[in-house]
């Protein structure tokens, strides 16, 4: 059973995200694009689950539909769209996942979301802050179910989502 656990920062997830990225590039070799860290542990001071999540944009279908072999080669479970239509989802370390990976093709709609809310938090502590709390009270009320944990969340990430858009809009036509 997955144990829904948020914790203080780590300033070691920078690291763990650099060294993951670096097993990664080698693995994947040219199918691999750019590569991000994303989620809660990509916001500086931001208390999360202590699970690395990492952003592949891959270039083109062909790619992305053979990641498999090599992500099982290091250690990843490939758990296909896991259901995000058009992303590959890979994750490592078991129950107790320690990385999972979320693969798409450039240019798809979920990197900007993805990369979006990121930016959004790291410029606006106070909202990551409410969002912390908002996470640990998830993980005490979920009771280790991860859909109750994700439910719990969902009202507050769809707001912040459309602002961290809005925001990222914006800052282009600028």
């Amino acid at each position: 059973m997955r144990i829904i656990d948020v914790v203080d920062y780590n300033t070691q997830w920078p690291n763990l995200f650099a060294e993951e990225s670096a097993v990664l590039l080698t693995a994947l070799e040219n199918k691999i694009s750019r590569i991000h860290h994303v989620g809660s542990t990509s916001v500086p001071g931001m208390a999360a689950k202590p699970v690395i999540d990492i952003l592949l944009e891959v270039n083109d279908r062909e790619a992305l539909d053979s990641l498999d072999r090599a992500m099982e080669s290091v250690g990843y479970v490939a758990r296909g769209e896991y259901g995000i239509p058009n992303r590959r989802y890979f994750s490592k370390g078991g129950e107790q996942r320690s990385h999972q990976v979320h693969a798409f093709i450039i240019g798809d709609e979920h990197i900007l979301k993805l990369l979006a809310f990121r930016n959004y938090l790291i410029k606006n502590e106070e909202i990551a802050k409410r969002y912390a709390e908002i996470k640990r009270a998830g993980a005490l009320a979920s009771e280790n179910d991860i859909r109750r944990y994700s439910a719990f969340k969902a009202g507050f990430i769809e707001h912040h989502l459309r602002l961290a858009i809005i925001a990222h809009e914006q800052k282009q036509s600028s």
